[in-house]
Order: C-alpha cells, then sequence, then structure tokens
C-alpha cells in the first residue's frame, strides 16, 4: 500500500488521474443523452437509414480499435472532412486535444450503452404506451413517466459498462489524442507508456487502480440486475 501512495501521489499522476476523471465524466454524460437516445430511436422498426446507423452503432464493438482510432483520425483531422469545418467555423480542435480523449471514450462505449436501451424498449409491452395515449397523454410525456422509468435498469447497466470500456481503452485514445504527456496522457496510455519505458512499478500501480475501480463497476452492476424495473 506504501508503494502504491508513493507512486500515486507525485503531481504528474495527480494530474493524468484529474484528466482520466475528466474524460470519463464527459464520456459518461453523452452517453447518457446520445445512448437514450439512439436505443429508442433503433427500437423503433421501419423508418429509413436504421439499418445504416445500427451498423454504425454497433462497428466499434468488432472492430479494431486501432482501426476505429484511424478512421476517426482520419474523418475529424484538421484536413479530414468532419474536422475541418469544425476547425475553420468553431475553433475546435478534435485531435490531440481533450475533446479528442472524450471522443474516444464516446465511440469505445456506445454501443454498450445503445444495445441494452435498445434492447428494454424492445422488450416493453405495447400495451404500456397505447394505454397512456387512450389517456390523453403526449408522446414525449408517455416517453418521460412510462418508457423510461421501465427502462431505467439497461441504461444505468449501460453506462457502468461504457464506463469500464472508456477507462480501459487505448487504441481510439492513443490515435486521437496522440499520447502528449501531460496533456492527453490517461491511466490506460500511462499504463502503456510505463511498460514500454521499463517502468513496472508504475505500471502495477496504476493498474491495482483501475482494478480497484473496476471491481467496484462490477459490484454496482451486479446490484442493478437485481433491481425491481421502474422507478
Amino acid at each position: 500500500m506504501a508503494a502504491l501512495i508513493e507512486q500515486l501521489s507525485t503531481p504528474g499522476t495527480r494530474e493524468m488521474l484529474w484528466l482520466t476523471a475528466r474524460v470519463a465524466a464527459s464520456g459518461m454524460l453523452l452517453h447518457a443523452a446520445f445512448g437514450l437516445a439512439l436505443g429508442y430511436a433503433l427500437a423503433r422498426p421501419g423508418w429509413r437509414g436504421r439499418t445504416a446507423l445500427d451498423i454504425a452503432v454497433s462497428l466499434p464493438l468488432v472492430f479494431p480499435p486501432m482501426a476505429t482510432g484511424f478512421l476517426l483520425l482520419m474523418l475529424c483531422g484538421r484536413r479530414g472532412p468532419l474536422g475541418e469545418p469544425l476547425h475553420e467555423v468553431f475553433g475546435i480542435e478534435l485531435v490531440f486535444s481533450f475533446s479528442g480523449l472524450v471522443l474516444a471514450a464516446f465511440v469505445a462505449g456506445l454501443p454498450l450503452v445503445v444495445k441494452p436501451v435498445q434492447a428494454a424498449f424492445e422488450s416493453l409491452p405495447k400495451v404500456l404506451a397505447e394505454a397512456a395515449r387512450t389517456l390523453g397523454k403526449r408522446e414525449w410525456q408517455i416517453f418521460l413517466h412510462v418508457l423510461l422509468p421501465n427502462t431505467r435498469n439497461a441504461l444505468l447497466a449501460g453506462l457502468v459498462l461504457a464506463l469500464g470500456r472508456a477507462l480501459g481503452e487505448v487504441g481510439i485514445t492513443l490515435m486521437l489524442g496522440g499520447n502528449i504527456e501531460g496533456r492527453t496522457v490517461t491511466a490506460s496510455l500511462d499504463i502503456y507508456n510505463a511498460v514500454i519505458g521499463g517502468d513496472f512499478a508504475r505500471a502495477g500501480a496504476v493498474s491495482l487502480l483501475l482494478g480497484i475501480l473496476t471491481a467496484g463497476l462490477f459490484i454496482v452492476l451486479r446490484r442493478l440486475s437485481r433491481a425491481p424495473l421502474g422507478w
């Protein structure tokens, strides 16, 4: 424990952990918003473009992270079709920045939120929404007061899984963040750099810290899986 505290008490390590926490928190906010919206949209069959969106959302689950990171680098780089207008019009730099780290965490964890939420919406009996409509409820009221409470557990479980995935992400983060010491090095990249540099004590300390956090996420996930539906 003394060695662990010594390894994690340096100013550079505290900055790295703070950066990791900020990235994880920002990613969770995006996952909650987009995961819920995309899961709800994909649960509604029959609209044009649904299959293409489903493939795009699911791609990070099966595509190698390095390849996914390279595609995003080409897309979001300063000369990329998305990165160039964002940089010229809004001054947003997605590559080699904090925004790039958040984008990497968001893309890596998004399928783990969308798929459970989609399955939860699809499993809900249609009679719930139909009964609410007969009572004169609007669609947004049905979503907030009928559908959303019955998908809460799936959303929370997805967020826990996505957080764990984001904390362990290396490939996409390496491509978009650039592994710049003091600016874009998160906990997972710090472990990678420590192993490359032969500093196994530091790699072990950061790995142990992430292991403790992951075990805590697993306990939360187990409790969510046993919780009843609804609020």
